[in-house]
Formats: C-alpha cells, structure tokens, sequence
C-alpha cells in the first residue's frame, strides 16, 4: 500500500515535453512542507506538492 508518490516525470511548458524533475523544498508550513518540481534541463518551475506527514510540532516560549 503507498501513502506518497513523488514525480520522477513531469511536463515541461518551455520544453514541451516530459523530463525528468528535480524537487526542492519551497517552505515549511504548519499542515507540511511545501516542495517545487523542477525541469532538470531548464529549472522551469513545473508543479508543486505539500508533504503532509505528521511531524511533532515543538513550541519554543
């Protein structure tokens, strides 16, 4: 059974056609982090993706 998928593939618009995607970490947000996929040949911004897995949430007073 999966939980999470993460793309391997996506489109590219300024390619116009499926490459190969690179992600990284855009921002951490209180529901999960939030990740950017990446064309690998022109670092065109194709998708995004909020990783929801539970995490502890520690307060600092």
């Amino acid at each position: 059974m999966y939980r999470e998928f993460d793309a391997s593939e996506l489109y590219c618009p300024r390619c116009r056609r499926a490459v190969p995607v690179r992600k990284r970490l855009l921002l951490i947000l209180p529901e999960g982090d939030k990740y950017e996929y990446l064309c690998a040949f022109c670092s065109e911004s194709v998708g995004t993706k909020i990783d929801r897995q539970q995490k502890p949430l520690t307060l600092i007073m």
